[in-house]
Protein backbone atom coordinates (compact mmCIF):
# COMPACT_ATOMS: atom_id res chain seq x y z
CA UNK A 1 0.00 0.00 0.00
CA UNK A 2 0.73 3.96 -0.70
CA UNK A 3 2.37 5.60 2.59
CA UNK A 4 -0.01 8.07 3.74
CA UNK A 5 0.64 11.39 4.59
CA UNK A 6 -1.94 14.19 5.76
CA UNK A 7 -1.80 17.95 4.03
CA UNK A 8 -0.75 20.49 6.76
CA UNK A 9 -0.48 23.40 4.28
CA UNK A 10 -1.87 24.33 0.58
CA UNK A 11 0.83 26.26 -0.99
CA UNK A 12 -0.20 27.51 -4.74
CA UNK A 13 -1.92 25.96 -7.58
CA UNK A 14 -0.19 24.61 -10.08
CA UNK A 15 -1.60 26.23 -13.61
CA UNK A 16 0.22 24.27 -16.17
CA UNK A 17 -2.37 20.87 -15.89
CA UNK A 18 -5.78 20.57 -16.78
CA UNK A 19 -6.75 19.08 -13.58
CA UNK A 20 -5.54 22.13 -11.25
CA UNK A 21 -3.34 20.29 -9.01
CA UNK A 22 -1.95 21.67 -6.01
CA UNK A 23 1.53 22.09 -4.50
CA UNK A 24 1.24 21.15 -0.61
CA UNK A 25 3.23 20.52 2.45
CA UNK A 26 2.68 17.25 4.47
CA UNK A 27 2.88 16.54 7.87
CA UNK A 28 6.22 14.29 7.04
CA UNK A 29 7.62 17.73 6.10
CA UNK A 30 7.62 16.53 2.36
CA UNK A 31 6.13 18.42 -0.26
CA UNK A 32 4.19 17.01 -3.05
CA UNK A 33 1.96 17.59 -6.03
CA UNK A 34 -1.69 17.15 -5.29
CA UNK A 35 -4.11 15.52 -7.29
CA UNK A 36 -7.38 15.79 -6.52
CA UNK A 37 -10.18 13.42 -5.95
CA UNK A 38 -12.73 15.84 -6.65
CA UNK A 39 -11.14 17.04 -9.91
CA UNK A 40 -12.01 15.76 -13.52
CA UNK A 41 -12.34 11.93 -13.82
CA UNK A 42 -12.00 11.85 -10.48
CA UNK A 43 -10.77 8.81 -8.57
CA UNK A 44 -10.23 6.88 -11.76
CA UNK A 45 -7.13 9.68 -12.95
CA UNK A 46 -5.90 8.90 -9.45
CA UNK A 47 -6.07 4.74 -9.89
CA UNK A 48 -4.41 5.44 -13.57
CA UNK A 49 -1.48 7.67 -11.65
CA UNK A 50 -1.14 4.68 -9.08
CA UNK A 51 -1.06 1.72 -11.45
CA UNK A 52 1.04 3.50 -14.37
CA UNK A 53 3.60 5.24 -11.72
CA UNK A 54 4.11 1.99 -9.66
CA UNK A 55 4.22 -0.30 -13.05
CA UNK A 56 6.57 2.39 -14.65
CA UNK A 57 8.76 2.25 -11.24
CA UNK A 58 9.48 -1.23 -11.24
CA UNK A 59 10.37 -1.23 -15.17
CA UNK A 60 13.28 1.12 -14.45
CA UNK A 61 11.58 4.34 -15.51
CA UNK A 62 11.72 7.61 -13.27
CA UNK A 63 8.62 8.78 -11.99
CA UNK A 64 8.01 10.34 -8.64
CA UNK A 65 7.22 8.60 -5.56
CA UNK A 66 3.41 8.18 -4.87
CA UNK A 67 1.34 9.00 -1.67
CA UNK A 68 -2.05 9.12 -0.49
CA UNK A 69 -2.74 12.36 1.06
CA UNK A 70 -5.68 12.46 3.21
CA UNK A 71 -7.36 16.58 3.09
CA UNK A 72 -9.35 18.07 5.65
CA UNK A 73 -11.57 20.28 3.04
CA UNK A 74 -11.63 23.18 5.66
CA UNK A 75 -8.59 23.73 3.91
CA UNK A 76 -10.52 25.75 1.44
CA UNK A 77 -12.50 28.02 3.69
CA UNK A 78 -9.57 30.38 3.68
CA UNK A 79 -8.36 30.03 -0.17
CA UNK A 80 -10.02 33.20 -2.34
CA UNK A 81 -9.45 31.68 -5.82
CA UNK A 82 -13.38 30.11 -6.40
CA UNK A 83 -11.94 27.10 -8.46
CA UNK A 84 -9.05 26.39 -5.94
CA UNK A 85 -11.48 26.49 -3.53
CA UNK A 86 -14.09 24.35 -4.54
CA UNK A 87 -11.25 21.66 -5.25
CA UNK A 88 -10.35 21.53 -1.74
CA UNK A 89 -14.19 21.68 -0.38
CA UNK A 90 -15.09 18.46 -2.85
CA UNK A 91 -11.81 16.78 -2.01
CA UNK A 92 -12.12 15.64 1.52
CA UNK A 93 -10.26 12.44 2.73
CA UNK A 94 -8.00 10.67 0.31
CA UNK A 95 -6.42 12.16 -2.41
CA UNK A 96 -3.29 12.01 -4.49
CA UNK A 97 0.36 13.05 -3.99
CA UNK A 98 3.28 13.06 -5.75
CA UNK A 99 6.92 13.96 -4.78
CA UNK A 100 7.48 17.74 -5.61
CA UNK A 101 11.22 17.77 -8.02
CA UNK A 102 12.16 21.38 -7.28
CA UNK A 103 14.27 22.54 -9.77
CA UNK A 104 13.31 20.05 -12.58
CA UNK A 105 12.75 22.08 -15.78
CA UNK A 106 9.89 21.12 -18.54
CA UNK A 107 11.13 18.34 -21.23
CA UNK A 108 11.66 20.77 -24.42
CA UNK A 109 12.63 18.12 -27.64
CA UNK A 110 14.69 20.81 -29.21
CA UNK A 111 16.48 21.75 -26.33
CA UNK A 112 17.35 18.38 -24.78
CA UNK A 113 18.29 14.86 -26.90
CA UNK A 114 16.99 11.76 -25.64
CA UNK A 115 18.89 8.18 -26.72
CA UNK A 116 16.93 5.71 -29.15
CA UNK A 117 17.25 3.02 -26.60
CA UNK A 118 16.00 5.41 -23.23
CA UNK A 119 13.43 6.90 -26.01
CA UNK A 120 11.96 3.18 -26.87
CA UNK A 121 11.29 2.58 -23.79
CA UNK A 122 9.29 5.47 -22.62
CA UNK A 123 7.46 4.99 -25.86
CA UNK A 124 7.04 1.64 -25.33
CA UNK A 125 5.65 1.77 -21.55
CA UNK A 126 3.36 4.69 -22.90
CA UNK A 127 2.05 2.88 -25.71
CA UNK A 128 1.27 -0.32 -23.28
CA UNK A 129 -0.41 1.94 -21.32
CA UNK A 130 -2.06 3.77 -23.89
CA UNK A 131 -0.61 7.32 -22.76
CA UNK A 132 -2.44 9.87 -25.20
CA UNK A 133 -1.06 12.97 -23.12
CA UNK A 134 2.75 12.73 -23.95
CA UNK A 135 2.77 14.41 -27.01
CA UNK A 136 5.04 17.50 -28.63
CA UNK A 137 2.36 19.84 -27.52
CA UNK A 138 2.35 18.48 -24.10
CA UNK A 139 5.22 16.23 -22.94
CA UNK A 140 4.61 15.36 -19.37
CA UNK A 141 8.20 15.06 -19.18
CA UNK A 142 10.74 16.41 -16.71
CA UNK A 143 14.42 17.07 -17.08
CA UNK A 144 15.43 16.99 -13.63
CA UNK A 145 19.64 16.76 -12.27
CA UNK A 146 20.09 16.14 -16.26
CA UNK A 147 17.98 12.51 -16.43
CA UNK A 148 14.64 12.12 -18.03
CA UNK A 149 11.12 11.95 -15.86
CA UNK A 150 7.76 10.61 -16.33
CA UNK A 151 4.60 12.74 -14.68
CA UNK A 152 0.92 12.82 -14.99
CA UNK A 153 -0.51 9.80 -16.13
CA UNK A 154 -3.77 10.70 -15.53
CA UNK A 155 -4.99 10.18 -18.95
CA UNK A 156 -3.71 6.76 -19.43
CA UNK A 157 -6.01 3.22 -20.02
CA UNK A 158 -8.57 5.07 -21.43
CA UNK A 159 -10.59 1.61 -21.52
CA UNK A 160 -11.30 1.57 -17.57
CA UNK A 161 -14.28 4.62 -18.60
CA UNK A 162 -15.71 1.67 -20.40
CA UNK A 163 -15.56 -1.61 -18.71
CA UNK A 164 -17.78 -3.36 -21.19
CA UNK A 165 -15.62 -2.19 -24.37
CA UNK A 166 -12.30 -2.52 -22.82
CA UNK A 167 -11.20 -5.40 -24.75
CA UNK A 168 -12.00 -4.16 -27.59
CA UNK A 169 -10.18 -1.19 -26.31
CA UNK A 170 -7.19 -2.67 -25.58
CA UNK A 171 -6.71 -4.50 -28.46
CA UNK A 172 -6.56 -1.16 -30.31
CA UNK A 173 -2.64 0.21 -31.84
CA UNK A 174 -0.90 3.12 -30.47
CA UNK A 175 -0.34 6.02 -32.52
CA UNK A 176 2.76 7.59 -31.71
CA UNK A 177 3.84 9.94 -35.02
CA UNK A 178 3.09 12.98 -32.15
CA UNK A 179 4.48 11.24 -29.15
CA UNK A 180 7.18 13.88 -27.75
CA UNK A 181 10.10 10.84 -28.11
CA UNK A 182 9.69 10.08 -31.89
CA UNK A 183 11.90 12.07 -33.05
CA UNK A 184 14.63 10.37 -31.62
CA UNK A 185 14.18 7.17 -33.07
CA UNK A 186 12.96 5.01 -30.26
CA UNK A 187 14.26 1.67 -30.76
CA UNK A 188 10.95 -0.31 -29.49
CA UNK A 189 11.91 -3.20 -30.73
CA UNK A 190 14.74 -3.21 -27.99
CA UNK A 191 12.44 -1.98 -25.58
CA UNK A 192 9.33 -4.70 -25.88
CA UNK A 193 12.54 -7.88 -25.36
CA UNK A 194 14.03 -5.98 -22.22
CA UNK A 195 10.58 -5.17 -20.64
CA UNK A 196 7.77 -6.97 -21.85
CA UNK A 197 8.72 -10.54 -20.17
CA UNK A 198 9.15 -8.29 -16.98
CA UNK A 199 4.96 -7.50 -16.96
CA UNK A 200 3.41 -10.82 -15.08
CA UNK A 201 0.35 -11.64 -13.41
CA UNK A 202 2.68 -11.27 -10.38
CA UNK A 203 4.12 -7.78 -11.03
CA UNK A 204 0.37 -6.82 -11.86
CA UNK A 205 -1.14 -8.22 -8.79
CA UNK A 206 1.93 -5.98 -6.90
CA UNK A 207 0.79 -2.95 -8.79
CA UNK A 208 -2.77 -3.36 -8.58
CA UNK A 209 -2.08 -3.98 -4.95
CA UNK A 210 -1.51 -0.07 -4.54
CA UNK A 211 -4.91 0.91 -5.37
CA UNK A 212 -6.47 2.49 -2.11
CA UNK A 213 -10.05 0.72 -2.01
CA UNK A 214 -11.80 3.43 -1.28
CA UNK A 215 -11.00 4.75 -4.73
CA UNK A 216 -12.49 1.11 -6.27
CA UNK A 217 -15.44 0.65 -4.64
CA UNK A 218 -19.13 0.98 -6.70
CA UNK A 219 -18.10 0.66 -9.62
CA UNK A 220 -20.90 -1.05 -11.44
CA UNK A 221 -19.80 -4.00 -12.97
CA UNK A 222 -17.69 -5.58 -9.91
CA UNK A 223 -18.75 -6.97 -7.05
CA UNK A 224 -15.15 -6.20 -5.35
CA UNK A 225 -12.12 -4.28 -5.46
CA UNK A 226 -10.28 -7.29 -5.93
CA UNK A 227 -12.33 -7.91 -8.88
CA UNK A 228 -11.91 -4.79 -10.28
CA UNK A 229 -8.29 -4.58 -9.89
CA UNK A 230 -7.56 -7.72 -11.82
CA UNK A 231 -9.82 -6.17 -14.38
CA UNK A 232 -7.07 -3.45 -14.38
CA UNK A 233 -4.06 -6.16 -14.46
CA UNK A 234 -5.58 -7.92 -17.31
CA UNK A 235 -5.44 -5.59 -20.73
CA UNK A 236 -1.92 -4.82 -19.36
CA UNK A 237 -0.74 -8.49 -19.51
CA UNK A 238 -2.66 -8.73 -22.87
CA UNK A 239 -0.83 -5.85 -24.36
CA UNK A 240 2.74 -6.29 -23.39
CA UNK A 241 3.04 -9.24 -25.20
CA UNK A 242 1.82 -8.09 -28.46
CA UNK A 243 1.60 -4.19 -28.14
CA UNK A 244 5.26 -3.34 -29.90
CA UNK A 245 3.80 -4.83 -32.99
CA UNK A 246 0.88 -2.54 -33.10
CA UNK A 247 3.05 0.63 -32.58
CA UNK A 248 2.23 2.96 -35.85
CA UNK A 249 3.45 5.98 -36.59
CA UNK A 250 7.73 5.87 -36.68
CA UNK A 251 8.89 4.57 -39.49
CA UNK A 252 10.23 1.21 -39.69
CA UNK A 253 7.72 -0.19 -36.83
CA UNK A 254 4.42 -1.31 -37.93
Amino acid sequence: MLREVTVTRYITPLREGGSLPGLIEADDLGTYVLKFSGAGQGRKTLVAEVVCGGLARRLGLRVPGLVTVDLDPVLGLGEPDQEVQGLLRSSGGSNLGMDFLSGAIGFDPLAFVVGAEEAGRVVWFDALVNNVDRSWRNPNLLMWHGELWLIDHGATMIWHHNWPGAQASAAKPYDVSEHALAPFGPDIASAAAELAPLVTEDLLAEVTAEIPEAWLVDEPGFDSPDALRRAYAEPLLARAAVIHERVKGIEGEK
